[in-house]
């Protein structure tokens, strides 16, 4: 082939893999790009499809995108959004626009508004459109969607001033470009339009298994945790991104804060309270999720509500644990495997429980990240009789590691930082990402770990997660979300500082400029507003808390 002669990227490239799955994109020079970007020199370049990770992420994005466009046309004077993910599904909403004097509009029935979606998302399908980006000023960008009344867009618009803005076209329909997304309508994957709750679910193929939808996981808790979420951004009106940068322009920030706060104080006094109408029964407290997800500050300020409550909490975490490296697992390819439960000591950690339970004094163990080894505490632990462990960890919730404990004395609380924000009407803000930006300024502050390896890490931890800690999520008793509205616009500087030291050459640079690009959207706010036992704090540091 004569590069020579070529003008676009997807012209060097074959239109399906071995399988039969159409290219959607490419990587060249370690960046994802479409396929209609040009072709400059002899860049290395990688076919994507949706049987790939980054390619699924592109096909989801393109039917988002193409949902965004038939509900526009639709329903013209309704809000669509992108929610939050169930799994590889995505919940979306339409809100139709409010009445006279702000009154609140009868809501849409989802199922007659997936009704009318499924046929004029098929119909967009077969007419096999091109998706195409287009350079558009910043001023005629900001007319067209204060025309068209797509607010969202308009706000995050409001605090940013770059020359010319880049626009996805399909059509007459246009949406802020904060995606790579596929070529054509036609060649995106099999997805179905299913009405749950107040909204629909976006249920896709996943990388793994390409052309088949699985059927949905059980949403209602995931749900319960959505409503919540929901009536929270109704008492601080902050829903977008350009709504949080608003508030931090407007110098309301340190009251969002604490509004914030408070409503998140509220939700954990409510679980403490749980606890307690459960007394004396429920001695065992669990609480595990995933990575990042603010697992030991939550366990922290629980404490403080169960002793509101008249209770003595014992705190233990997993983490503590740990068999150290010398005894570790390792993975296939030979690395130490951090996140399966065999790289905890689960023998004698149920051991302790079983003991403190039983009311006899344990010497508790206790775990030293930088040398990566394990010792045990000088003085001896025991519970009284109004006495509750508490014990934190991505596999709390693992009954492997609660041996020997009747299930009638465990209340267990599985929490994730689910993130409420999103960017505009086709772009929201993956809970993942949220966690990842946690874990690489954590990891740095306070684990000795440069960007590169926390991303290198990354992919295990993910896995790690879906075999070990999200198929016991649904055995809790009460679902905690421990995201904060605020906390990208304080962790914008700490991340980017971290994420400009991964450079082009890296094999993390992909990552990197993904998430570069979600913290530009976002207006920088100091830290010095953040409360002492905010989660946040175990991220960036200045806890009050002693972990």
């Amino acid at each position: 082939m004569e590069w020579t002669k070529l003008r676009t990227i997807g012209e060097a490239l074959p239109k399906t893999d071995a399988a039969g799955h159409p290219v959607l994109a490419a990587i060249a020079n370690n960046m994802v790009v479409p396929l209609t970007a040009p072709l400059i020199g002899t860049p290395d370049l990688k076919p994507l499809t949706r049987a790939d990770a980054q390619g699924f992420e592109v096909d989801r994005n393109s039917l988002v995108f193409m949902l965004a466009k038939c509900a526009n046309e639709l329903f013209p004077r309704a809000t669509f959004r992108v929610r939050h993910s169930v799994g590889a599904a995505l919940w979306c909403t339409l809100e139709p626009e409010r009445g006279a004097g702000g009154a609140a509009a009868q809501p849409l029935d989802p199922t007659a508004l997936v009704a009318r979606l499924r046929p004029a998302m098929a119909a967009l399908q077969a007419a096999d459109l091109p998706i195409s980006v287009e350079p558009v000023s910043y001023g005629d960008a900001v007319a067209l969607f204060t025309r068209l009344g797509r607010v969202d867009e308009v706000n995050l618009l409001r605090h940013r001033n770059p020359p010319v803005l880049p626009l996805s076209r399909c059509g007459d329909f246009r949406a802020l470009n904060q995606t790579t997304l596929a070529p054509r309508t036609g060649v995106v994957g099999p997805y179905e339009l299913v009405p749950v709750d107040d909204g629909l679910v976006l249920n896709v193929s996943s990388a793994e298994n390409p052309d088949v939808v699985e059927p949905l996981p059980y949403v209602e808790p995931y749900f319960k945790v959505f409503r919540r979420q929901c009536a929270r951004t109704a008492v601080t009106g902050v829903e977008t991104v350009g709504d949080l940068n608003q508030v931090i322009h407007a110098r309301r920030f340190d009251v969002f804060v604490r509004t914030v706060e408070a409503l998140q104080t509220k939700e954990l006094a409510g679980i403490a309270d749980q606890i307690a109408a459960r007394k004396p029964s429920a001695r065992l407290v669990l609480l595990a999720g995933p990575s990042s997800a603010g697992k030991t500050t939550t366990a922290h300020r629980l404490c403080t509500q169960l002793r509101v409550n008249g209770m003595r909490p014992v705190l233990l975490s997993t983490d503590d644990y740990f068999v150290g490296d010398a005894r570790n697992p390792r993975d296939a390819d030979g690395n130490l495997d951090y996140e399966t439960v065999e790289a905890v000591d689960a023998e004698r950690l149920a051991a302790d429980l079983n003991a403190l339970l039983a009311g006899r004094p344990v010497r508790l163990r206790k775990f030293d990240f930088l040398r990566h080894d394990g010792f045990d505490a000088a003085e001896e632990t025991q519970l009284d009789a109004s006495g509750v462990v508490v014990l934190e960890g991505i596999h709390a919730l693992n009954p492997r590691l609660t041996r020997g404990v009747a299930d009638e004395l465990k209340f267990r609380i599985y929490l994730n930082a689910l993130t409420q924000l999103v960017l505009d009407s086709c772009n929201r803000l993956s809970a993942t990402d949220t966690r990842l930006l946690r874990r690489l300024v954590r990891d740095y502050n306070f684990r000795g770990c440069s960007p590169l390896k926390t991303f290198a890490l990354w992919p295990n931890v993910v896995a790690g997660e879906r075999k070990w800690i999200y198929p016991y999520q649904g055995r809790a008793d009460a679902v905690f979300n421990s995201s904060l509205d605020y906390e990208l616009a304080v962790l914008k500087s700490y991340a980017a500082l971290l994420l400009n030291q991964v450079k082009p050459w890296d094999a993390a640079f992909l990552e990197a400029r993904r998430l570069s690009g979600i913290l530009h959207n976002v207006t920088h706010a100091k830290a010095d507003v953040v409360p002492g036992d905010s989660i946040l704090r175990e991220t960036i540091g200045g806890s009050q808390l002693s972990y």
